[in-house]
């Protein structure tokens, strides 16, 4: 199983997922690793190669709730045969973003997506300006979703074993 937690921490509430990898660090179970990518997302197919049966991502999500609303979604992953070359400029080619969309299509297309992948996502105040720093809601989420993450291991290394 790999959790990926990704962000930026100098864009706001956009350091979500890294601060909740700060909470989960060195406290998640044998046979789970743990990444921070920042905004590097590419970081996370090349540890898929690696070969995980599950995948958690952990990142801002933004579906107009309350900030610091946390969320787990099951993204749906459609099947990638042969992109055009106007199709991969526009769902993949900026792989330095760490939008998970972008990553599982990339993901998919390499033949390294987990059968499971979900993401617990949180809701941003502000991630657009330059800004250190968590807002107070979403710091207040960091260890609601780090438990959240916690259950969703301990529900996923259950079923894939």
């Amino acid at each position: 199983m790999l959790v990926a937690c990704v962000g930026n921490l100098l864009r706001g509430d956009d350091g979500f997922g890294l601060a909740v990898a700060g909470c989960l660090q060195g406290r998640v179970p044998a046979g789970v690793d743990l990444i921070e990518t920042g905004t590097a997302g590419l970081g996370i197919v090349h540890q898929l190669m690696d070969g995980y049966g599950g995948l958690i991502i952990v990142d801002l999500v933004d579906r107009h709730v309350a900030p610091g609303t946390v969320l787990v979604l099951a993204p749906e992953v459609p099947e990638v045969t042969e992109p055009t070359m106007e199709d991969w400029r526009a769902q993949i080619a900026d792989l330095h973003l760490a939008e998970p969309s972008r990553l599982l299509l990339l993901a998919r297309a390499s033949g390294v997506l987990p059968e499971r992948v979900l993401v617990v996502g949180c809701q941003p105040r502000t991630f657009e300006d330059f800004e250190e720093g968590l807002s107070p809601h979403v710091a207040a989420a960091v260890p609601v979703a780090a438990r959240r993450v916690h259950e969703l291991v301990d529900e996923l290394l259950l079923e894939l074993r």
